[in-house]
């Protein structure tokens, strides 16, 4: 079960683009709150907060309790528009969770102890990870913060798939329900083949004549 975490804002009544520049130049981020069959709320947000809540994954793979003016509310985090070049967030939606109802989340996929294995320790073989999310359902109380895949038993040539990773209790992999070719591969260890090269001919050393056709 994922840890809990709290992010703190205030409701706000101003609307329209230079209510939101206001905010922006005092320090907060403008946000909208909505779903769960209520009103959208339009809230504000310490930048800070945000900026430093937003360093970490679980900022956008976990359910938040986003406390507004003391009224906390389970919520995932939908949009975000970032400043093009300056390290600013401009504006977030939040959408409210019916904890009683399945999300569909994409969460990131962690990948453990693959300097022990066998295939890192095999010289010429390469290790892909080609899948480094993916998105789950469950109720929101089951939402994992990411999904742990070990490797020290991967071997040269082993390749990892979907429905071989271990899922905690209560949630399912989205694509799995699609069928059997979306069963992608997540981890591959693949030897890497050198062609050799032609030796060059020495230096003043004539390359051979062409055999002339018999008459």
């Amino acid at each position: 079960m994922a840890m809990t975490h709290e992010i703190k804002a205030t409701s706000r009544n101003d609307e329209g683009k230079g209510a939101s520049r206001r905010l922006r130049r005092s320090g907060f981020v403008p946000a909208v709150v909505y779903g769960a069959n209520q009103d959208p709320q339009s809230i504000q947000i310490e930048h800070n907060t945000i900026l430093l809540s937003a360093k970490h994954e679980w900022f956008f793979s976990s359910v938040l309790d986003l406390n507004v003016d003391g009224k906390v509310q389970k919520v995932l985090v939908r949009d975000w528009q970032k400043h093009p070049y300056k390290l600013q967030m401009l504006h977030m939606d939040f959408q409210r969770v019916d904890e009683n109802a399945a999300i569909h989340l994409r969460v990131p996929v962690h990948f453990l102890n693959q300097d022990k294995s066998p295939a890192a320790k095999t010289s010429g073989v390469v290790i892909s990870h080609n899948v480094t999310e993916v998105e789950v359902s469950c109720l929101p109380k089951d939402l994992p913060e990411f999904i742990e895949l070990d490797l020290s038993d991967l071997k040269p040539g082993d390749i990892i798939h979907l429905s071989q990773l271990k899922l905690p209790k209560g949630v399912e992999i989205v694509a799995l329900h699609l069928g059997a070719d979306h069963d992608i591969a997540v981890v591959t260890a693949n030897a890497v083949k050198e062609e050799a090269e032609e030796a060059p001919a020495a230096e003043g050393e004539a390359a051979p004549a062409a055999e002339a056709p018999k008459k």
